[in-house]
């Protein structure tokens, strides 16, 4: 005989609204059932009311931890659309922005874990000196969350004059942030170790992406498999880790900010002169697609014009959501108090994923809201 657990969608393990329905038989976790569908913003019709230029505004408001990575695929889906490439010079000013946004979205994610640990120290340290990071950003791009740098064709405004010198010394900073993350995790290491399994033939089959994925000893990073800004020149790693449990998804986003620092640092250092922007052509019909590496995995942005400046559809698929049903498969035979710890390792993020259902009071039915009925109400 089990025992269902529901947790949401509204509880002190969720940072966002999401339903997990967990059958317990003899303290240990027999199923789950999972239930999105609390958050809907309407971001995909409303960037159809967005001119292409405007549109980046919305976009990179999908989600802040992923701020850039948002604007960097919308970007990408529209210039590719257009048939036109973003200059040097700003190609070099998006990778740095994308790889900053990774590092400090890591350093957030590594917060929440040390909280599921309960390492109070190890949070603080990092909340306190990841701030380093956050002054960086802000000096560069003028916002410490929501860069705006990013537009369609190229970006909006340069690099301040000292640039290089401020991201030399702040990496050498972060460099050392991820050292003592490190060696915080190490030492929580039989905490993490074994639990929350999804073997490598389980990953391909849930088609997970990101530190998932690696974490399960894939090495699949679409800055490398479909490169896009510089990403082909630049020389970094692909961490990969064959535990396939929280452990190695750890141990690879611990890699992942050391292969950032790699990046950031080449990318400063090889910056070239020339302009920021390129004009592009209306009216245009044509539709493409923008595939990048986002802090949590692939995310992929459709574009689809029809002879005007604003978008006759935009469609997103963010990583979360086909990273959100492996959590199913990572917590069978799990004990119940692993929950938490299992959910973060997957650094979910509902607000990217962006649904909507609804339930019939009388019957319960529960359905999805196509897109039809949306633009119809």
């Amino acid at each position: 005989m089990s025992e269902i657990a529901r947790y949401g969608p509204y509880h002190p393990i969720h940072l966002e609204p999401e339903v997990y329905e967990v059958h317990v038989r003899e303290g240990r976790i027999s199923d789950v059932r999972i239930e999105q569908g609390f958050t809907h913003r309407g971001i995909e019709r409303l960037l159809e009311q967005q001119s292409v230029k405007h549109g980046v505004l919305l976009a990179e408001r999908v989600c802040g931890l992923c701020s850039q990575a948002h604007a960097e695929a919308y970007c990408t889906a529209v210039e590719n659309t257009l048939k036109i490439e973003p200059p040097e010079r700003a190609a070099h000013i998006r990778t740095l922005a994308f790889e900053l946004d990774r590092i400090h979205s890591h350093l957030m994610w590594f917060v929440l874990l040390f909280h599921s640990v309960r390492d109070t120290e190890a949070l603080t340290v990092v909340l306190n000196r990841r701030e380093r990071l956050m002054d960086l950003i802000e000096s560069l791009f003028g916002n410490r969350v929501h860069f705006s740098i990013n537009t369609p064709g190229g970006v909006k405004r340069d690099l301040p004059a000292d640039a290089d010198q401020l991201v030399r010394r702040t990496m050498e900073h972060v460099r050392n942030l991820a050292d003592f993350v490190k060696n915080k995790v190490e030492a929580h290491s039989q905490r993490l170790s074994g639990i929350g399994v999804l073997p490598k033939e389980k990953a391909r089959a849930y088609g997970v992406v990101g530190p998932v994925l690696r974490g399960s000893g894939i090495a699949s990073d679409i800055r490398r498999d479909d490169p896009y800004l510089i990403y082909d020149e630049l020389e970094f790693d692909i961490p990969t880790e064959d535990s396939c449990d929280v452990l190695g998804r750890t141990r690879v986003r611990v890699a992942e900010l050391y292969e950032s620092i790699r990046i950031v640092e080449q990318t400063v250092k090889r910056m070239p002169v020339g302009e920021l922007s390129v004009e592009f052509p209306f009216p245009l019909t044509n539709e493409d697609c923008g595939r990048v590496e986002a802090p949590r995995g692939e995310l992929i942005y459709f574009a689809r014009l029809r002879g005007t400046s604003f978008p006759d559809r935009v469609k997103l698929r963010p990583p979360t959501y086909v990273n959100d049903p492996a959590v199913a498969e990572m917590l069978k035979g799990e004990p119940l108090e692993n929950l938490p710890l299992v959910l973060e390792s997957i650094d979910r993020c509902i607000s990217c994923t962006n649904r909507v259902t609804v339930i019939d009071e009388q019957n319960g039915h529960v359905k999805k809201i196509s897109l039809e009925d949306l633009v119809r109400w």
